[in-house]
């Protein structure tokens, strides 16, 4: 029987919580440079194909020449943890979803197994996508999202477990609650839905994170739509 949201429905338009984790459940981030290489990754893949920054990095690396979805995929939410990831996508065409992973997956397990001079699989099979039908959904899987590291928030932050949140680094909780700016996550569909107030959404949605910082409502709720 194939695993839980391995077989896809690609909808164009349709929204999709798209999840993976490591072979046997081992670690796919050792180290603060296996993030950054994956963020790395959807940056150059969902920023305009024209902006200044990947003008620069093709003036470096004149060879180098990544995918780029920006037009097929639009990245709502994400959330790396030491042995899976999690993202949240709007698929703008019909294959862009496969496309897109196609080249994160690939690329991200050449640099790791270089690294770490290993052969193999590093996930669990192909990844996983569960088709998000409702705006309710939409909204609970990415506050699911983003509690995801409420177990490794610090113990002197436990007390203030929003704070903690704030402080994860491998998280768009960061962009969602206005401390950092990142031009190839776009949160402004989901934080409409709080208030027509620009100044009020972020403290919106934070207090909307808060009511569940460990996760367990949207778990319940979402059912089939998260990591087994």
């Amino acid at each position: 029987m194939p695993c839980k949201n391995a077989i896809k429905q690609y909808v164009e338009g349709g929204y999709y919580h798209i999840y993976n984790r490591g072979v046997d459940k081992r670690s796919i981030f050792e180290t603060e440079q296996d993030y950054a290489v994956f963020l790395q990754f959807l940056k150059e893949y969902l920023l305009p194909l024209n902006h200044p920054e990947l003008e620069v990095l093709r003036e470096l690396n004149p060879k180098r020449n990544p995918v780029n979805c920006a037009s097929e995929i639009g990245l709502l939410a994400y959330c790396l943890m030491p042995n899976h990831f999690h993202l949240l996508v709007k698929q703008l065409t019909q294959d862009g979803l496969k496309t897109f992973m196609k080249a994160l997956a690939t690329n991200y397990v050449v640099y790791f197994n270089s690294k770490y001079d290993r052969v193999g699989p590093l996930f669990q099979g192909i990844y996983k996508a569960a088709l998000v039908q409702s705006d309710s959904y939409l909204l609970q899987v990415s506050r699911y999202i983003h509690t995801n590291p409420a177990g490794l928030i610090a113990k002197d932050a436990r007390d203030h477990p929003l704070r903690g949140l704030q402080s994860y680094p491998y998280s768009s909780y960061l962009v969602y609650s206005g401390q950092k700016r990142c031009e190839w996550v776009k949160p402004d569909e989901i934080l409409a839905v709080f208030s027509k107030n620009l100044g009020d959404r972020s403290r919106l949605y934070g207090d909307f994170v808060n009511d569940d910082v460990d996760g367990n409502k949207s778990a319940d709720l979402l059912g089939g739509l998260i990591l087994e």
